[in-house]
């Protein structure tokens, strides 16, 4: 990256430079033009000498501009928290973004994908120390590859979801065990808006609790951006699907995504229309996203030996269940996390390959309702949280 800078001369006979930057008026004593007349060598890198000072008037800069690189660090915008709170808190600011190190990788990324749980870290739900920039998923170009790493190369199209978090950025370094060779046949914005919400219904569909022909399933906020992927996949393997919706805008998508039975939470009793469905027996498995005004009602819907995957809090953090609850169904609860399941790289492989296949063939459709400028992340949690969206949220950078 370069920038423009002027020289002159001090009062000691040394050159001076001088640059306007982000940050104001910068002395820079570490670029090669910049020569102590007391010393033959350079000084020390910019990068490593930088101080924030007013021009000194004892420099006259009425020589000449230059262009100099400014090394390791490139400049950049993102969104960065520095306080909890709501989406007031995400501010667009300017950081730096060094070169990758050994098994790390640069990537310029071209859309980013907005999830829930990006809320919960900014609302502390789920701590990170401050100040963080957010978000855990995105599609990028590779700027620059760590030292010795094979296999990645400038140029390359990836995606990635999961750790680390910091996607929220128009350029960003993650280990490159992390990414995911992007199929042609994909574009960047569907890739950006499936592959985390993707491999989470990978997960909770096909290792948390395996669907299969003939089960019935219910999925809360089935119009969603994983919900909607749920009752699609869900469908396409035989089962029997249950959605939960707030509106018939809602409950029209849900039934086009593959629900059976749509029923709108606002104006029927979920547990009521679940056993009229069932013939009074409940469902093998309750995909919950929602938390707190849900789970009693998710265990009263659950058919013996059902299981209860909570996968979200969007209402709020749950109370906790008394074992004795689930005694009399001989009932299942689990909390997955989809960090835990795709753990090992030969994992995050073949979820993510299960993934692409399953939008290659048609099985799963993505929509992206809607997208936001990443200078305008707050507005896009804003609506997230108001439940004005449906299916996928994406952040495009500024500069893309």
């Amino acid at each position: 990256m370069w920038t423009e800078i002027e020289i002159g001369k001090g009062r000691g006979g040394g050159q001076v430079a001088w640059a306007m930057m982000t940050y104001g008026p910068v002395l820079l004593c570490g670029l090669c033009l910049c020569h102590s007349p007391s010393s033959s060598s350079p000084l020390l890198s910019l990068t490593r000498t930088r101080r924030l000072l007013s021009p000194s008037p004892s420099a006259s800069l009425t020589t000449t501009t230059v262009r100099c690189s400014k090394g390791e660090m490139a400049v950049v915008k993102c969104i960065r928290v520095h306080e909890l709170g709501g989406p007031e808190v995400l501010r667009w600011e300017q950081v730096e973004v060094g070169e990758p190190k050994e098994g790390e990788i640069r990537i310029k990324n071209t859309a980013i994908g907005v999830n829930f749980i990006d809320v919960y870290y900014r609302q502390g739900v789920y701590s990170a120390p401050l100040p963080f920039v957010p978000g855990r998923e995105a599609v990028g170009v590779v700027t620059a590859v760590g030292p010795g790493l094979t296999g990645r190369k400038v140029g390359d199209v990836v995606a990635y979801a999961g750790n680390p978090m910091g996607s929220y950025a128009q350029e960003q370094i993650i280990p490159a065990s992390v990414a995911v060779p992007l199929p042609p046949s994909i574009d960047h914005n569907t890739a950006a808006a499936i592959m985390l919400k993707g491999m989470t219904a990978h997960v909770l569909l096909r290792r948390v609790y395996k669907v299969q022909s003939g089960d019935c399933v219910l999925v809360h906020a089935a119009a969603g951006g994983v919900g909607s992927l749920l009752c699609q996949w869900a469908n396409a393997l035989g089962a029997t699907v249950i959605g939960t919706v707030s509106n018939e805008e809602k409950a029209a998508q849900a039934a086009e995504d593959g629900c059976h039975h749509v029923i709108i939470y606002t104006k029927e009793d979920v547990v009521t229309r679940v056993k009229e469905f069932t013939a009074g027996k409940g469902v093998n498995v309750v995909y919950d996203s929602v938390g707190k005004d849900t789970y009693k009602g998710s265990v009263e819907c659950l058919a013996w030996r059902g299981m209860l995957v909570s996968f979200g809090q969007s209402s709020g953090r749950p109370d906790p269940i008394p074992l004795s609850d689930l005694a009399s169904k001989s009932l299942l609860v689990t909390r997955p996390s989809l960090m835990h399941y795709t753990a090992t790289r030969d994992e995050l492989l073949e979820s993510a390959g299960e993934v692409f296949a399953n939008v290659g063939s048609g099985v799963l459709r993505i929509r992206v309702n809607h997208t936001y400028p990443l200078s305008q992340a707050a507005r896009a949690h804003a609506d997230l949280q108001a439940r004005k969206t449906t299916g996928s949220i994406l952040l495009i950078p500024d500069d893309a």
